[in-house]
This record gives structure tokens, C-alpha cells and sequence, in this order.
């Protein structure tokens, strides 16, 4: 059914993958598609705020996050499952729908909490992503 499932989570976050993971896993497995597990280390929002940071700050966090990731999907996917890990760098919802496509996936699984007062303002990254992506999305509500 699926050839290629993208799992976007945050690492800091584990209602972003507690309770998605059995299902990405499931989806894949079911349909012997390899699933694609990506993280995100945001961007600084205004230039000003990168100013403060040092020069290498991005691509040092990058490595010290890909780290991270190979070490989160050691210890939460089986040697059955097929993974592959991926650290992006920007603004989160954008490179979700990004790394989506470069990677041929045709299904997105993710996590989305309750909606908050303040999502219905700036609208959260999985209401994005469902408005924006080629791809099928599948949320699962935390």
C-alpha cells in the first residue's frame, strides 16, 4: 500500500513519538515500506536572535542531533523495521513537507496534540502540514 512513510518527531518531545511509533511501525511493516524518521533543529525565527549564537552554532548542533537520532532509533525500532534517520535544519513544518518529498514518500505519520488556545492563533505544525503536503498525512491525537 506504502512504499515510503515519513515519521517527523521532536527528541525533546515525547508526545511527539510515544504514542505514533507503533503506528508509523505498523503502516510500514504492513506494507514493507521503509520509513523515513526525521528531526528538526529549528531555526532562530529573526536574524537578529542568530546573532547571539556562535557561527557554527547550526552545524554543531546538526552533528550533536544526528547523534541523538541514530541513538533514538536504536533504541525504538526493531532490526526488522526499515530506517532511515534524518536531521534538517529550519523552520519545522517546511521541512517536514521538504524531506517528505526529496525522500518519495507517499505517507506522513505524526503527532498532534490537543489544540490550545494559542494554536488556533499561529497554528501548529501538524495543522500545517495536513494543509500543505502532496502526501497523505495520518495524525495521531495525543
Amino acid at each position: 500500500m506504502y512504499k515510503s512513510i515519513f515519521l517527523p518527531i521532536d527528541l525533546n518531545q515525547e508526545s511527539s513519538w510515544k504514542d505514533v511509533i507503533p503506528t508509523a511501525v505498523k503502516l510500514a511493516e504492513g506494507s514493507n515500506a521503509e520509513l523515513h524518521v526525521m528531526t528538526v533543529v529549528p531555526d532562530y525565527g529573526m536574524a537578529v536572535v542568530g546573532s547571539f549564537f556562535p557561527t557554527d552554532y547550526a552545524e554543531n548542533a546538526s552533528l550533536e542531533t544526528e547523534k541523538l537520532l541514530a541513538n533514538f532509533v536504536a533504541e525504538h525500532f526493531s532490526d526488522g523495521t526499515s530506517v532511515k534517520a534524518h536531521v534538517r535544519h529550519g523552520s519545522i513544518y517546511k521541512e517536514i513537507i521538504q524531506s517528505a518529498d526529496e525522500n518519495g514518500c507517499d505517507l506522513i505519520v505524526m503527532a498532534s496534540h490537543r489544540p490550545e488556545t494559542k494554536d488556533y492563533l499561529l497554528g501548529p505544525n501538524a495543522a500545517r502540514v495536513v494543509r500543505h503536503a502532496k502526501q497523505s498525512v495520518f495524525v495521531v491525537r495525543n
